[in-house]
């Protein structure tokens, strides 16, 4: 059994915690090449730059632990290349952009953007080289401003996955974020899964019913998870779910919602991948989902610009209201989770750890470690949402209690059957 923090009893007891010599859980965190974590990761398709960063050079980039050059040509298709060039070595973050791929600045070797070697310069004119070795590429796909890559072996590439959320009539998508977080992804993208962090950490930037911590439960859906959080809201009942499709994308249930008006399903307003460029740095990366009846302030709500997702701020402010950055950096460039006592607040983030866990033995023991929903043609039904329904109080406590649950499993019930929207 892995070793686990000392379970301290008494006062001043210090000293016997710092006997403790615990370890970070390599399986889960680690994102590397030939890791257990990065070949589950690198089985779906993580989105690692903005389209229109792309222009006529190429950008180094770090993705999975791997260094790369992505670049877009003439054509204006996209290429992710491995960063050196197989001649001398020479990075192509200062390769020559053509109309068809691209091209080593020192020697002059062009590649296209699936890897094929389209020309050696200096070799005999009988040289068979380029027609026999090819550079290291991966697969990419630009989707509303975002470009993707799949990192994964080529024979186990998944379709491309259009969300439903992505495609909502009235609704627009803007890309956003490629905010950097010095720590593992882990504990960056475990914060969904934790609703009640948003009574304490935003408490202050949310509306003030976020400052009730809800009536939770947990549920796994066909891409992966959602939370439930269920509030009392004067005649009503609000049902909050954030979803997690697995392995590292969230959608968000917008947060100037107040709960005060019934509503159906309404849809989220954000969606953010948490890309692991190595084992200490996660990249967030989404969109944006703005509709017909935003508020005033969507701006503030959407890009975060005022509860802490990056240290943007004096030092001493952040410490008088910290933000997400702070809560999560803070943790360690990586989590230690040996050292935790987890309660019963935290089931979803046990949840989200044993459907990563569950991925990665899944590609060890050959399976396809993809949801077949995120394999169906066509868009992809999904599962955030606020649900407000009108329902009084009742006078007993207990019976308050059975009434929010039972709302919260029905509406929930419907929502993974589709039986949303009416």
């Amino acid at each position: 059994m892995a070793k686990r923090a000392t379970f301290l009893r008494g006062e001043y007891a210090g000293y016997r915690a710092a006997l403790d010599r615990l370890a970070a859980d390599e399986a889960l965190t680690r994102v590397g090449p030939g890791t257990p974590g990065g070949e589950y990761l690198r089985r779906f398709w993580h989105p690692v730059a903005f389209a229109a960063d792309l222009k006529d050079v190429p950008r180094r980039i770090r993705v999975l632990g791997e260094d790369l050059a992505l670049f877009r040509d003439g054509s204006g298709r996209f290429g992710l290349l491995a960063l050196h060039c197989p001649h001398r070595g020479t990075s192509l973050e200062f390769g020559i952009v053509r109309e068809r791929g691209i091209m080593c600045c020192y020697h002059g070797w062009a590649f296209d953007v699936n890897g094929r070697i389209l020309e050696t310069p200096g070799e005999p004119a009988d040289s068979t080289l380029k027609d026999r070795l090819w550079h290291g590429a991966y697969p990419v796909h630009e989707f509303k401003g975002l470009v993707f890559a799949y990192m994964g072996p080529p024979e186990a590439r998944p379709p491309f996955p259009v969300y439903d959320s992505f495609e909502l009539e009235n609704y627009r998508l803007e890309p956003w974020g490629g905010n950097v977080l010095p720590c593992n992804w882990i504990q960056v993208k475990e914060n969904a899964m934790d609703p009640v962090h948003t009574a304490f950490l935003h408490s202050i930037n949310f509306t003030g019913s976020f400052g009730v911590i809800p009536e939770l439960d947990f549920r796994e859906n066909p891409l992966g998870m959602m939370y439930v959080g269920v509030r009392r809201i004067g005649g009503n009942v609000w049902v909050r779910s954030t979803e997690m499709i697995m392995p590292n994308l969230h959608q968000l249930a917008p947060t100037f919602e107040t709960g005060e008006t019934p509503k159906t399903f309404s849809r989220p307003m954000q969606s953010i991948w948490a890309v692991p460029l190595d084992d200490t740095h996660t990249m967030n990366i989404g969109f944006n989902h703005y509709d017909e009846i935003d508020p005033p302030d969507m701006e503030r709500y959407c890009l975060g610009t005022d509860f802490g997702q990056m240290p943007d701020r004096p030092y001493e402010e952040r410490q008088r209201l910290p933000g997400d950055y702070d809560a999560q950096v803070s943790i360690g460039p990586t989590a230690i989770h040996a050292r935790e006592h987890l309660g019963a607040t935290d089931r979803g983030v046990s949840l989200f750890r044993r459907l990563v866990r569950e991925g990665i033995r899944d590609v060890a023991e050959g399976r396809d470690p993809v949801p077949p929903a995120q394999r169906a043609e066509g868009t992809i039904r999904t599962f955030a949402h606020d649900t407000i329904v009108a329902a009084p109080a009742m006078d007993d406590e207990a019976a308050e209690l059975e009434q929010l649950r039972r709302i919260g499993r029905e509406v929930t019930d419907d929502v993974i059957a589709g039986r949303y929207p009416r």
